[in-house]
């Protein structure tokens, strides 16, 4: 059976080659959307086509579907921006997760108290992506909300969650990654960052000085699961000519702990209630089925 040409993925190096349950089509779908960011949140087919390595054709055909799907629409018919529908594809997820919908009281007390910014991230492949954020001010030339992603190997959550992965995967990461020098200051080696990751998880916290972007300080915790697990990491930026290194160190690593430990708190809570729900209904069905 011949292939259409939209289900061929366009990259050379295509890990998916040869699956025959795997849809490239529905990935090439889903690349397009992500190539829309909130710098870049108008655009063409051909710009879409060049950042993701689609061809324009199919670009165009993915488009033609999710306009139809009501996903993006394009005014003058030539320049792309997405649609509110979109908000659905991640609220599923948003809401059934315990630490997004239960952090904010916390990240809003925290921000209010260090009058900084706070924000909470997981880790999704290669990044991070924020799934809360508390804002006191605009401490970075791009703008960071729920949703947004950062390559985590450069920022201080992505060094937290980093520094509790198992070695194996850890390696795969490394092997991956690129190292871009985003200022003077960027760790500029694996054997560096892997040095580094060593030191953070020692150390508990993860301090960012201005390697991301210069006038840019941030300092991150990791955030545990009932099992011990790091899901999550918390942090605090800073503007680097307002907070000093010591200052991260003396003033706000102290409250940061104080919420990581009350956000761990929080989702032993939350483990609690769902496992004495289930265990609720586990004992109804039990009744019933005997009467």
């Amino acid at each position: 059976m011949t292939r259409h040409p939209d289900d061929v993925l366009s990259s050379d190096a295509d890990p998916f080659k040869g699956d025959p349950n795997f849809m490239a089509s529905l990935a090439r779908g889903l690349e397009v959307l992500q190539a829309f960011t909130p710098q870049r949140s108008l655009l063409s087919i051909s710009q879409i086509s060049q950042k993701t390595g689609i061809p324009r054709a199919a670009v165009r055909r993915c488009l033609y579907t999710l306009g139809k799907l009501g996903f993006v629409y394009a005014e003058d018919g030539k320049n792309f921006q997405l649609r509110p529908r979109v908000l659905s594809l991640g609220h599923a997820w948003l809401a059934s997760t315990p630490l997004a919908r239960s952090a904010q009281p916390v990240l809003r007390h925290l921000s209010e108290m260090l009058n900084e910014s706070c924000s909470i991230a997981t880790l999704d492949g290669d990044d991070i992506l924020y799934i809360a954020r508390a804002s006191s001010s605009r401490i970075m030339t791009i703008d960071l909300d729920i949703g947004s992603r950062l390559p985590a190997w450069a920022t201080s959550m992505g060094r937290v969650l980093l520094s509790h992965q198992p070695e194996e995967k850890l390696n795969d990461m490394l092997g991956r990654v690129t190292m871009i020098r985003y200022t003077p200051q960027t760790v500029d080696s694996v054997s560096k960052l892997r040095a580094l990751l060593k030191t953070v998880r020692q150390q508990g916290y993860a301090l960012n000085d201005q390697e991301l972007e210069m006038g840019l300080r941030s300092l991150a915790v990791p955030l545990f699961n009932a099992q011990g697990h790091a899901v999550a990491a918390l942090n605090v930026g800073v503007h680097a000519a307002q907070v000093s290194t010591g200052e991260m160190l003396d003033r706000v690593l102290p409250e940061l702990q104080k919420a990581q430990h009350e956000l761990a708190l929080l989702l032993r809570e939350r483990l609690r209630l769902v496992w004495r729900s289930q265990v609720s209904r586990l004992a109804s069905a039990d009744f019933f089925s005997a009467t």
